[in-house]
């Protein structure tokens, strides 16, 4: 995929679109942290304090059909692309105070915490009861391969009953 996302970067000419690539394993790292990359590569596009995951291709073509649809997005910087009730909305949170707003923003970024906290210890569970099922499994087969299974697999492919 590099290879063509150089290619597209390179070949990109449109205003106030921005194509770009980020080193999320070195200088880069708090940006990725705070946009939430977590796998490599990943794609974001969109207003750069409310970035979405790009789920479509990722040769060239694909790359390039996607950016060529790309405009500027209602935004507090772009109001005037909004429907009236994004722009309200907007405006509602341009008129809080700094404070309120800091607190707002906590506030939901630490719903998202809690929800993958969650996600992890939950992951945890399962992960744990299906080394626990599987190790059951396994003690399971090697008590009835123990018990005389093969020998009984033997019997029956000798022929079964002998006569004494």
């Amino acid at each position: 995929m590099k290879p063509a996302w150089d290619k597209l970067m390179k070949n990109m000419n449109k205003p106030n679109i921005l194509v770009a690539d980020v080193d999320c394993t070195a200088a880069g790292k708090p940006l990725c942290d705070s946009n939430g990359v977590q796998g490599f590569p990943t794609i974001k596009h969109g207003d750069p304090n409310n970035l979405e995951d790009y789920q479509g291709g990722r040769d060239y073509d694909a790359l390039k059909s996607f950016a060529d649809k790309l405009k500027p997005v209602c935004s507090p910087a772009n109001l005037d692309l909004c429907e009236d009730d994004d722009r309200a909305k907007i405006e509602e949170l341009m008129a809080m105070s700094a404070d309120d707003l800091n607190a707002a923003i906590e506030e939901k970024e630490q719903i998202i915490k809690d929800a993958e906290q969650t996600f992890e210890d939950e992951l945890e569970k399962l992960q744990n009861k299906y080394k626990q099922i599987s190790e059951d499994k396994d003690n399971a087969i090697a008590e009835v391969k123990a018990s005389g299974l093969g020998l009984m697999k033997a019997v029956k492919a000798s022929g079964g009953k002998s006569e004494l």
